[in-house]
């Protein structure tokens, strides 16, 4: 088995070492957890439930460790990743209360008695992208384990630890051994052999559109099921009588939050033409001053970015467009990016096209509703998007014109752990979090009772 040193994007330096996975270990694993099965879907949906709370708790119980870890590990700032802490805490109780409402139904039908049943699927993989290690291993283990199936969690090699840990709370909360296991590796060793293994019945991913479509053609082969949320490219759109001052106030948090990494981040921001200019007068104090300083500063508002390379990729972004302005970032170590804003030549520029993952906003004006929709639909993405008017039918018209699966109105809220979570097009399959997420990790058993003799 090799290792592999975990780098803190915080300091340019190893903060872990961490065995990385191999075939045999993985089929190994996964030959644990089919075993662990059984006893799991039999467990009573009273005491599974329980199960799930005293992890909650467990959780509960460890935020600041694991806050401070996720600092540490993925330069998230301090004020976040209590958040994120706690937010799988909150999937955690949420999903707990699930085992004893996965209610199937009674049909009408003639001779007899005809029930459906919610039967989980056994074995479901979690691949964990390295952008918010935390709350994405929540969405997928809540309701995965409240269903009744065993689960094997592949954290992102980049940012491990806080899953490590999360197992261990697991365990010490009494999940039995094999019910839920983390495991590290490489995604082209042990995530494509979550793929490719027959035993593993479902496989959640979150990452690239790239990889999403080469994990979809692969489970093709075993009619594995999967859900995929993938990238964005989302849009920010403000018409004229908006609070633009509101608008422009909320607008830099939206997209520098977790130095852009975030696949709903609002990277595009599309102003009607007429307050064009007022609207970016109110916006430059919010990029420049946006406190991108040490993340373990309770003042910060971003940390540094995940990798020299991404940092690379973004300033070559950046590079080719007109910057509007930009914030500033700390002198010395750290893959630090100011917030910047840029103004595209047209929509064609790759800055308005590509997921950039990084701090950078493109603005750019529109006309009217019409404009509006066809400019944020004009991409291959399709996850998030906010709509800034005090006008609540024109409000309801984009939301419904726009393609995207989670629209906030006067609000750049996405994720909610009570409501679905997933998108359109080029950003995903299936949906997560919400009362609907238990039915993706079960399968519907019809029953019929004949009564007539």
């Amino acid at each position: 088995m090799t290792t592999y040193d975990v780098i803190s994007p915080v300091t340019e330096k190893p903060c872990a070492t961490v065995e990385l996975a191999d075939i045999e270990r993985t089929d190994e694993v996964v030959a644990r957890a089919k075993a662990a099965a059984p006893a799991w879907r039999e467990t009573a949906p009273a005491d599974r439930a329980r199960l799930l709370r005293r992890f909650a708790a467990q959780v509960d119980s460890h935020l600041e460790e694991l806050a401070q870890l996720e600092v540490r590990n993925a330069g998230h700032t301090i004020s976040n990743a209590r958040w994120e802490a706690g937010n799988v805490r909150d999937v955690l109780e949420y999903f707990s209360a699930a085992p004893e409402r996965l209610c199937g139904k009674q049909i009408p039908v003639a001779g007899g008695i005809d029930v459906t049943f919610h039967e989980p699927l056994g074995v479901v993989g979690i691949i964990v992208p390295w952008n918010f290690p935390m709350p994405i291993a929540g969405w997928g283990m809540a309701p995965a384990l409240a269903a009744g199936n065993t689960v094997v969690l592949k954290p992102a090699e980049l940012t491990p630890l806080t899953a490590i840990r999360l197992g261990e709370l697991a365990l010490e909360a009494g999940i039995p051994e094999g019910v839920f296991t983390v495991l590290p590796g490489e995604g082209a060793v042990v995530g494509a052999r979550f793929v490719s293994h027959p035993d593993v019945r479902k496989v959640c991913f979150t990452g690239s559109t790239r990889v999403g479509k080469q994990i979809m053609a692969g489970a093709a082969n075993d009619l594995t099921r999967v859900t995929l949320e993938l990238g964005g490219k989302s849009a920010n759109i403000i018409f004229d009588d908006a609070d633009l001052e509101r608008a422009a106030a909320s607008a830099p948090g939206a997209v520098f939050d977790n130095a852009g990494q975030d696949c709903c981040a609002r990277g595009r921001i599309l102003v009607q033409r007429y307050v064009f200019d007022k609207f970016m007068e109110l916006l430059e104090p919010g990029v420049t001053s946006y406190r991108a300083i040490d993340p373990s500063d309770e003042d910060a508002q971003m940390g540094p970015l995940i990798t020299h390379v991404q940092r690379e990729k973004v300033r070559g972004y950046v590079e080719s467009s007109d910057v509007a302005f930009r914030g500033t970032v700390p002198d010395g170590p750290g893959y630090w990016y100011p917030p910047t804003a840029v103004l595209p030549t047209s929509t064609d520029d790759p800055v308005w096209q590509d997921e950039v993952f990084g701090p950078v906003v493109a603005v750019l004006p529109f006309d009217d509703e019409a404009d509006a929709i066809a400019k944020a639909n004009d991409t291959a993405y399709g996850l998030s998007g906010s709509i800034w008017s005090e006008n609540i039918g024109r409000a309801l018209r984009v939301a419904r014109g726009v393609e995207a699966g989670n629209l906030s109105v006067n609000s750049n809220a996405s994720v909610r752990y009570n409501t679905p979570f997933g998108g359109f097009k080029g950003s995903g399959i299936g949906r997560e979090l919400g009362p609907d997420a238990l039915a993706s990790f079960t399968e519907v058993k019809n029953v019929f009772i004949a009564t007539d003799h």
